[in-house]
């Protein structure tokens, strides 16, 4: 792993009965390294306005209202908790980039490899990512410890963001496998 690396993990709230639910305990692996090692953390979340007056295209796609700031169910998940010392971003579109203070975090963290988990793989996982190689990131989905919006378009982002760096994806098991080294 290199150096100067570090963790954006994109969740909200738990659903239990959601099969997609085994990518986020792969993870909180992957999470509890990253802290045992004193990497940086990123915890980035989606949130909207109660009045909606944020949401702009995103309601013409497939997505219903969601991420209402004000809604318990758009807190943090609480397997993966932000503990002191992470730090929080707060975003309103699908990528981490856009309209955010991602990129002073990084250059201020001296970052250039960006390790994701969470979902939506299609979605905000997808989007960051290609924002990433744009601005000159590497970028490690942690395949495993992803979840789309359907395995079909799961697999569809992999395969576009393999498309972008070849060395892009790598398991739950090659992430502790280098972190532990």
């Amino acid at each position: 792993m290199e150096s100067s690396g570090a963790f954006c993990l994109f969740l909200r709230k738990e659903k239990w009965n959601d099969p997609r639910w085994d990518s986020i305990r792969n993870g909180k692996r992957v999470l509890d390294v990253f802290r045992a090692k004193k990497l940086p953390v990123i915890q980035i979340k989606e949130v909207h306005r109660p009045d909606m007056v944020d949401f702009g295209r995103e309601l013409d796609g497939s997505e219903d209202i969601h991420c209402i700031e004000s809604s318990p169910y758009t807190d943090y998940a609480k397997l993966t908790y932000p503990i002191e010392g992470e730090y929080l971003i707060s975003k309103r579109r699908y990528s981490a980039f856009f309209g955010t203070d991602l990129e002073i975090l990084l250059k201020g963290l001296h970052v250039d490899t960006l390790y994701m988990i969470g979902g939506l793989t299609d979605v905000c996982i997808h989007y960051t990512a290609v924002d990433a190689h744009q601005n000159d990131y590497h970028i490690k989905v942690v395949t495993d410890a992803v979840a789309g919006s359907s395995e079909e378009a799961h697999n569809y982002a992999l395969k576009a963001i393999h498309y972008l760096q070849r060395d892009a994806l790598i398991t739950t098991a090659d992430m502790e496998a280098a972190l532990n080294d």
